[in-house]
């Protein structure tokens, strides 16, 4: 484990925490303005389905970064799991009344950005690699032929 490949998987971590930001930034405003109709009453406005959507605002960018940086889609579906993951275990807390909508998003949240980096450290080489961004190049595919 060499100080390059430990400040590629940091590097890596950073981009998508901040594919991750960016994404809720301006996808969780969206969702805001579609549902605005919906009363606060309506299981569109509930504390249940705003978490998911929030994950969902993070997860769809992420993944989206993640194939921009050459990742191939087992790794990203896993990461995209990760995302709910927290929340599928905090979300029963919340339903029994353990925790109020404020611990949901912290406990989910929380439990998002480690199991992330679990699941990075467990696939330590796709992480801590060199991935070229994919390319399209039909001419260099044509050439090669």
């Amino acid at each position: 484990m060499t100080s390059r490949r430990i400040r590629r998987f940091a590097l890596h971590y950073g981009e998508m925490v901040a594919a991750m930001l960016i994404g809720m930034a301006v996808l969780w405003p969206v969702w805001l303005l579609a549902t605005g109709a919906a009363g606060d009453g309506s299981w569109l406005r509930s504390v249940s389905v705003e978490t998911l959507v929030m994950a969902t605002t993070m997860a769809l960018p992420m993944a989206g970064w993640m194939r921009v940086r050459g990742h191939r889609w087992a790794p990203i579906a896993e990461m995209c799991a990760v995302m709910y993951a927290g929340f599928a275990v905090a979300l029963p807390l919340y339903w029994t009344g353990v925790l109020d909508a404020g611990g949901l998003m912290v406990v989910g949240h929380v439990a998002m950005f480690v199991l992330m980096l679990a699941a990075m450290a467990w696939r330590w080489e796709e992480y801590a690699g060199c991935h070229a961004p994919r390319r399209r190049d039909r001419s260099a595919t044509m050439m090669a032929s």
